[in-house]
């Protein structure tokens, strides 16, 4: 028996009121959706935190993160994407699902925390496996007040990669690997202690 390969360049929402909608974007060589089984893992973690939250998508690509995040309630959500087609793909499966509190930016990531004047509750951090924008990007958001306090902040990258140092008021959160995958959620608090990693 023949099967059939999983198209690359689709995917579904998981959960909320767009649960089971199935999305699809470019096939570009620099998309990488976050895997179903880490975003399932994610949104377990931030379920309490989703409702009525104001979140960054930075490095958008599908828009799979926030994406989610709309579906299962969030107030606002910022899709932040370089590239021309791809932005341009996800503004148009934002206007078929046609939520009132979203917004594409196709410009460079840098380029938008430069100029951001808003406060987020929760910023997904994803960019591509080989860039040092997730240096650059880490460094920028601790020395600007651009996290809400306080705030979430997911960051994805290569499993065996070395992170940047973090601050020391991002506690770890939540932790797990999976595949080539490493996914870290952090909580922007002094106050709040670092928990035991979970994997999955």
């Amino acid at each position: 028996m023949t099967h059939r390969a999983k198209p690359r360049n689709r995917l579904r929402i998981i959960g909320g009121r767009w649960r089971r909608r199935t999305i699809v974007f470019p096939a570009h060589r620099n998309l990488r959706p976050t895997p179903d089984r880490v975003r399932e893992t994610l949104f377990n973690w931030l379920q309490n935190h989703i409702p009525g939250s104001c979140c960054l998508d930075l490095f958008a690509g599908s828009g799979a993160l926030g994406l989610e995040a709309l579906s299962r309630g969030a107030r606002h959500v910022d899709f932040v994407e370089q590239s021309r087609p791809v932005a341009e793909a996800l503004a148009a499966n934002l206007k078929q699902l046609s939520p009132s509190h979203a917004r594409v930016w196709p410009i460079a990531a840098g380029q938008f925390l430069r100029q951001a004047n808003q406060s987020y509750d929760i910023v997904f951090l994803d960019p591509p496996y080989d860039s040092p924008a997730l240096t650059e990007t880490l460094q920028f958001l601790a020395s600007r007040p651009l996290l809400a306090s306080p705030a979430w902040l997911y960051v994805e990258s290569r499993r065996g990669r070395t992170l940047p140092p973090i601050p020391r008021t991002w506690h770890r959160h939540r932790h797990c690997i999976a595949g080539d995958v490493r996914a870290e959620l952090y909580r922007v608090s002094p106050e709040t202690p670092e928990t035991d990693l979970d994997p999955i």
